[in-house]
């Protein structure tokens, strides 16, 4: 049997349906901020990848899956997003469009060459947002505020912001010339990644996955020591904007990020979830004032965020955020002989086309059967087509949760299901007829099961 490789993932079922509702919650939260969506394409040439996101950095000494295609070419699967969407940026010539800055966001497939873990896969669906052409500290706000948001959105609790400021390029100067003279006298107690990037971008080393715990790494200088005047007054404006949106942050000038463009504003957003372990971070980003210009094109101020919907998505399991998701069908059409089968093809069609959610039998099972098919799919109503019936132009209707039945005139039929379907507040609810839940149910029981919600009995 061939089997999916290591690092991917199957998505399907109700899994697959979580991952949509957060698409579609990404997607109705864009639109309100006015992102627009980009896509770019999985493979890049190599050359985008080395000189965008860093020759020091992880994703491209040790995580890209690079290989050279039939024309020669050296290529490379997108290992994240920003660098696509910087050098469609330049290419398309973004940055002459009158409408600036340029606010898009995308949500694709990456790859990544390392070890599977929890939370951490070769194949990963990551969404960010990219704002190019500001360089006002009110953008580093907005892009932080709205991931902030799109968490609260979805049910996430203890959500905090941690930022720190890498500074402008006069501060980094500074602040690698310590590095280094920090770092110097004790090489040999550094892994041998660390020793190589000592000299070539000293930052990384306190990034290091391998020297994360050991000491030297905590008491490594601190890079808000050696921010200029401007790079700190810049600063302590996005601390006044963050303060003004009441969102919750704290100064952690251990955050570096692991990729090599970013400078000013660097932030990761984390929650506290159990059985996370001790990496709660559920994305991050800041700002790339240089990039664009470094890949081509012209001066462009920059700042973005990245998120992995599989890690979001596994908080959410984690946390037992019960989501409104559509997990039943409005009406399910039986038959027993061909020319009821013919008739449910015909309504099921109209039915859909008209927005109802609508199944019917397709293996060939027993009317018997199909009941218990359309109670698995928790059907809101049944419908069984009678050829009686149908010669009078009439159909044979059932409430599922109130087994009432009716009557309905095959002209009326539409209207009947949306006002039914759409006054009927209750036929939402999950619990059966002795629910003992208020103000909404709120457990996970359905229909024909005792109702697991924890309130106090009358």
């Amino acid at each position: 049997m061939i089997q999916r490789q290591k690092g991917c993932n199957d998505i399907y079922g109700m899994e697959a349906k979580v991952w949509k509702y957060v698409d579609q919650v990404i997607d109705a939260l864009m639109e309100k901020y006015n992102y627009n969506y980009i896509r770019t394409p999985i493979f890049e040439a190599s050359e985008l990848f080395h000189r965008g996101v860093g020759e020091t950095t992880d994703i491209v000494t040790k995580e890209s899956y690079d290989f050279v295609d039939k024309g020669g070419r050296n290529i490379t699967l997108r290992p994240e997003g920003t660098a696509g969407v910087v050098r469609s940026f330049i290419e398309n010539k973004m940055y002459g469009d009158p409408n600036q800055p340029v606010k898009v966001y995308y949500n694709g497939t990456m790859y990544r060459y390392e070890r599977p873990q929890s939370g951490r896969d070769r194949e990963l669906t990551q969404f960010g947002m990219e704002v190019l052409g500001s360089d006002d500290p009110l953008c580093d706000v907005e892009v932080i505020s709205l991931a902030f948001n799109l968490y609260k959105m979805l049910g996430l609790k203890e959500i905090k912001v941690n930022i720190n400021s890498l500074g402008d390029n006069e501060s980094r100067k500074a602040y690698r010339e310590a590095l280094v003279k920090y770092f110097k006298p004790h090489i040999n107690d550094l892994c041998e990644d660390c020793k190589e990037r000592l000299e070539k971008n000293p930052l990384r080393i306190l990034d290091c996955k391998v020297d994360q715990d050991n000491k030297l790494l905590k008491n490594a200088p601190k890079v808000l020591d050696y921010l200029n005047e401007d790079s700190m007054a810049r600063f302590k404006k996005v601390q006044e904007y963050l303060d003004i949106l009441q969102i919750n942050y704290e100064v952690n000038p251990n955050i570096v990020r692991g990729l090599d463009y970013y400078n000013h504003t660097v932030f990761e957003i984390e929650a506290k979830v159990e059985g996370f372990g001790a990496n709660n971070v559920l994305g991050g980003g800041g700002r790339y004032n240089g990039l664009v210009s470094q890949l081509g094109g012209p001066e462009t101020p920059c700042v973005g965020f990245a998120s992995g919907i599989g890690r979001l998505v596994k908080a959410l399991e984690l946390e037992k955020v019960k989501l409104p998701i559509i997990d039943s069908v409005d009406l399910f059409l039986m038959y027993v002989n061909e020319e009821e089968k013919k008739y449910a093809l015909y309504l099921a069609q109209e039915l859909r086309m008209a927005g109802f959610i609508v199944e019917t039998e397709y293996t060939g099972r027993s009317l018997k059967a199909q009941f218990k098919q359309a109670d698995r799919l928790k059907a809101k109503f049944t419908c069984v087509l009678n050829s009686e019936d149908l010669n009078n132009n009439e159909v044979k209707i059932k409430n599922n949760k109130t087994k009432e039945e009716d009557i309905i005139s095959l002209d009326v039929l539409l209207y009947y299901l949306d006002e039914q379907l759409g006054t009927d507040s209750d036929m939402n609810d999950d619990c059966g007829d002795d629910c003992c839940c208020e103000d909404g149910c709120e457990c996970d029981c359905h229909d024909g099961e005792k109702c697991s919600c924890h309130h106090e009995e009358e």
